[in-house]
């Protein structure tokens, strides 16, 4: 079974836009996302007009700042302050990396935990761990999102997530073994001895170090769920996973394609906690 993220996510966004249109008049306004894109790298420019597409299409308004590259520090983190401010702002992306010279520690925390639309002040990853609730990562959330949709309980199962970054590995591993899902979970990184026989014993694998193709099918088990994380571009130019899609998915009984999988879904869920945020503050006081 093919886990079809862009589908998933295009049912998450018509969703999304029904309950907005719905609810827009007695808020008295859409959601507003703002987006904030500091320098000219080429690949995040292409993800931000992804994403303000995406939340066009959900009936989420966007307010796009570009900063340049040279912006000192404490002026970005002052404008982040600003939109923390700004009660017509819903939700605050900052689209990473941050060009060389600014940390991008200091700018994500001064995010409003509130408008914490990417999950990653050190108050939202504090909620995942403590599993109380608050705005969750994107990419986990998505790929929770996508195994509910396609009906793959994790429940009793064992869970291996290779990777362990801020971003997808320490949440994920998180939020697959808490109460909600009850899995046992493993996680995985460079370090770890003998990864492939670990690998065999997992009932789902969550690969998301950013190797090309470095799950092999001799490291899966018959009828195990794989769900691929990494987008790299092989050798051969081509956009690829880190697991290797055509030698594991005949012995998988599901995956996630690279492209088309869990990339849609974490554009969904960004849409999905800006949504959330509206919500609680115009609609929930």
């Amino acid at each position: 079974m093919i886990l079809d993220g862009k589908a998933t996510a295009a049912a998450i966004r018509a969703a999304l836009r029904e309950n907005i249109a719905k609810d827009r008049e007695k808020a008295g306004r859409a959601p507003c996302l703002a987006v904030v894109l500091v320098g000219e790298d080429p690949a995040s420019q292409v993800y931000v007009r992804n994403k303000e597409k995406a939340c066009a299409d959900a009936g989420i308004d966007t307010a796009s700042y570009r900063k340049p590259a040279s912006i000192p520090q404490k002026e970005l983190e002052a404008f982040i302050a600003s939109l923390n401010a700004d009660p017509a702002v819903d939700g605050i992306l900052l689209q990473l990396p941050l060009p060389e010279g600014l940390d991008a520690r200091p700018c994500i925390d001064a995010i409003s935990p509130e408008k914490d639309v990417d999950g990653l002040t050190a108050v939202n990853q504090g909620r995942v761990a403590m599993n109380v609730p608050g705005l969750r990562p994107c990419t986990p959330a998505g790929i929770l999102a996508i195994l509910d949709r396609y009906g793959i309980s994790v429940s009793g199962k064992r869970a291996v997530v290779i990777g362990r970054s801020n971003l997808v590995g320490r949440p994920i591993a998180l939020m697959l073994g808490s109460r909600d899902y009850n899995a046992t979970v493993t996680m995985c990184h460079s370090r770890t001895p003998d990864l492939a026989a670990i690998c065999r014993e997992a009932d789902i694998i969550v690969a998301a170090l950013g190797r090309p193709r470095f799950v092999t099918a001799d490291m899966v088990r018959p009828g195990a769920v794989i769900i691929d994380v990494g987008i790299n571009r092989g050798a051969d130019g081509r956009l690829c996973g880190d697991v290797d899609y055509d030698n594991v998915a005949p012995i998988a009984s599901a995956i996630t394609p690279v492209p088309g999988g869990i990339g849609p879904m974490t554009i969904s869920q960004l849409l999905v906690n800006t949504e959330k945020a509206w919500r609680k503050k115009l609609l929930e006081k």
